[in-house]
C-alpha cells in the first residue's frame, strides 16, 4: 500500500467527466458523474511508485495479461477550459495482480520484486485537441487501495498536477468477477471507492472517477482534466 505523504493542498486540477454514452454495457458499470459539471479536484498523492523511465508510447501493455483497456485523457485550462496541446502526461498503475513495474515488495505477499522492468507505464503528448491515449489493461487492485490510474500532467518545465484516476464499482466487480487474470485472490481485501482514504480525502464527490463504456475490444475510460497553466511548481522531470 502506498505510503501517504504531506503534500500541498492547493487546488491545482479541474476534473469534468462527462456521463458515459455507454454501448451495450449496463448502466451501473458507467460513471454517474453530473452531466457538464466542471468541478473542482485537490491535487491529490503520488505515492511511491512513481518512475520517470522515459518510455514516450501509446502502448504500456508490454507483457501484462487482463481485459484490454483504452485509456483517453483530455488536458484543457481551466476556466476557459480551452485544450492544451503538447502537454506531456505520465500514466503509471498495476497489474491485474496488484503490482507495479520497478519496485521490490509488489504482491498480496509483498515479497515480488519487478525492478528494472517498466511495464505499465508511458508517456504521451497531447494532441490540438488535448488529447493522450493508452493502450493498457484493466488495473488490478492491491490491499488498502481502490482501483485506480496514476496521472501526471507537464507543461515546459512545471508539474501542473498529479492525479488519480478511479474505476466505477460496478465496473471494477464486473471485471473481476469475470476475467481469470484477476482471480486466485482475497477479495474481502478489495475496498471501494467510498472506502479508500485518500480517495475520500482528496475527491470526495469522486470528480476522478472515469466514465467507462464497451468496445469491440474491451472498456474505454476517459476522463478530462483541467490544470492551472500559471502554476509555479518546477519539475526535475523536464526536459524530457
Amino acid at each position: 500500500m502506498p505510503l501517504r505523504t504531506a503534500l500541498s493542498r492547493r487546488a491545482a486540477l479541474l476534473g469534468l467527466t462527462g456521463a458515459a454514452s455507454a454501448v451495450r454495457i449496463p448502466a451501473a458499470l458507467a460513471a454517474q458523474p453530473e452531466a457538464g459539471a466542471c468541478l473542482l479536484m485537490p491535487e491529490t498523492v503520488e505515492g511511491p511508485f512513481y518512475v520517470d523511465p522515459h518510455l514516450v508510447r501509446a502502448d504500456i501493455r508490454e507483457d501484462r495479461t487482463g481485459l484490454p483497456l483504452a485509456l483517453r485523457l483530455r488536458v484543457i485550462e481551466s476556466g476557459p477550459c480551452t485544450p492544451l496541446s503538447r502537454a506531456r502526461v505520465d500514466v503509471w498503475h498495476a497489474d491485474a495482480q496488484g503490482l507495479y513495474s520497478g519496485y521490490d515488495g509488489q504482491g498480496d505477499s509483498r515479497r515480488i520484486s519487478t525492478r528494472g522492468q517498466a511495464f505499465l507505464r508511458g508517456t504521451q503528448f497531447s494532441d490540438g485537441e488535448g488529447w493522450a491515449g493508452f493502450q493498457t489493461v484493466y488495473p488490478g487492485w492491491y490491499a488498502g487501495r481502490a482501483t485506480h490510474v496514476h496521472f501526471k500532467v507537464f507543461l515546459d518545465t512545471r508539474t501542473l498536477v498529479t492525479g488519480q484516476m478511479y474505476l466505477p464499482d460496478a465496473t471494477n466487480a464486473e471485471v473481476y468477477g469475470t476475467d481469470p487474470a484477476y482471480g486466485g485472490r482475497d477479495t474481502k481485501r478489495r475496498i471501494t471507492n467510498g472506502q479508500d482514504g485518500i480517495a475520500r480525502s482528496d475527491d470526495p464527490r469522486q470528480v476522478g472517477v472515469a466514465a467507462v463504456e464497451r468496445t469491440d475490444e474491451g472498456l474505454r475510460a476517459t476522463l478530462t482534466i483541467g490544470v492551472d497553466r500559471n502554476a509555479r511548481t518546477k519539475s526535475r522531470f523536464w526536459p524530457f
